[in-house]
């Protein structure tokens, strides 16, 4: 029976070959890696990347979805919000799985998880940010987004499209738009163009305070077209911040390492 888009799901489901295609060879997944795609849908993506890896693990909220890639003997299924998913549990579960395969402990646990998607566009920030929770057991990201949102994630400073979104996930992945994706690749088509981001954890992020870097980047997009001393200079000064750091400028003029920066030098309070 032909599957009918939920809108509260945000469903749109991937229908090109040749997108599809040029989307794993961007990807490029190889035999026995361990791999979790969020939305498989139906399974456009998910066929070509389970023959390439031997084995896939699939989060999809849809119960109907779901209920079809279990009849998938190569899949794992698991049926929930992607936001109440534990990554960390997950390649756990595929470590303890690979060692008693291989009898041989050594062999199992190493090994990061490599996480893939066609995004729901509608909750697409949260999900990005729940990974964040996770990034110490992941090896790369490879998703589709709306290309707006793209667009922010990479964004440099001094643009229009750098933004707290830019900061947040600047400061600990490096990131790439690796391929546009016209809104006819779909069924049923979006209203928006798309496009697929490569993010790869840093191998040596910056130590700091994730919920005061958070806290403090809100503060200073929070209005954007006004000098920083407007808003997060008054911020630091209810922190009493006794450095420097030059709030005559606006919020997209500071480049992610300024922002790094002044957090390493916050006390939390």
């Amino acid at each position: 029976m032909k599957h009918i888009a939920r809108k509260r799901f945000g469903q749109h489901f991937l229908s090109d070959g040749g997108i599809i295609d040029a989307i794993v060879q961007a990807i490029d997944p190889r035999p026995g890696q361990r791999m979790v795609e969020i939305g498989p849908g139906l399974a456009a993506l998910t066929q070509p990347l389970v023959e390439r890896l031997g084995h896939l693990t699939v989060v999809e909220l849809d119960r109907d979805l779901a209920q079809r890639l279990r009849s998938h003997s190569q899949l794992t299924v698991i049926e929930s919000d992607v936001l109440k998913v534990d990554f960390s549990q997950i390649n756990s579960a595929q470590a303890a799985i690979e060692t008693v395969a291989k009898t041989d402990a050594s062999l199992g646990g190493a090994e990061k998880l490599r996480v893939v998607g066609n995004l729901p566009y509608n909750i697409s920030t949260p999900i990005l940010f729940h990974l964040l929770d996770f990034v110490e057991v992941i090896e790369d990201q490879h998703f589709m987004l709306q290309k707006e949102v793209i667009d922010r994630m990479v964004a440099s400073p001094a643009t229009s499209d750098y933004s707290r979104l830019s900061v947040m996930l600047q400061w600990r992945y490096a990131m790439e738009n690796v391929l546009f994706v016209p809104p006819e690749s779909f069924e049923p088509p979006p209203r928006v163009n798309s496009a697929v981001v490569r993010m790869l954890p840093l191998a040596h992020p910056p130590v700091l305070d994730v919920a005061l870097l958070s806290e403090m980047v809100q503060v200073a997009f929070s209005q954007r077209r006004k000098l920083l001393r407007h808003t997060l200079g008054r911020w630091l000064e209810e922190k009493k911040f006794g450095g420097m750091f030059d709030v005559q400028r606006r919020a997209e003029e500071v480049p992610v390492a300024d922002y790094v920066d002044l957090v390493q030098r916050l006390k939390p309070t």
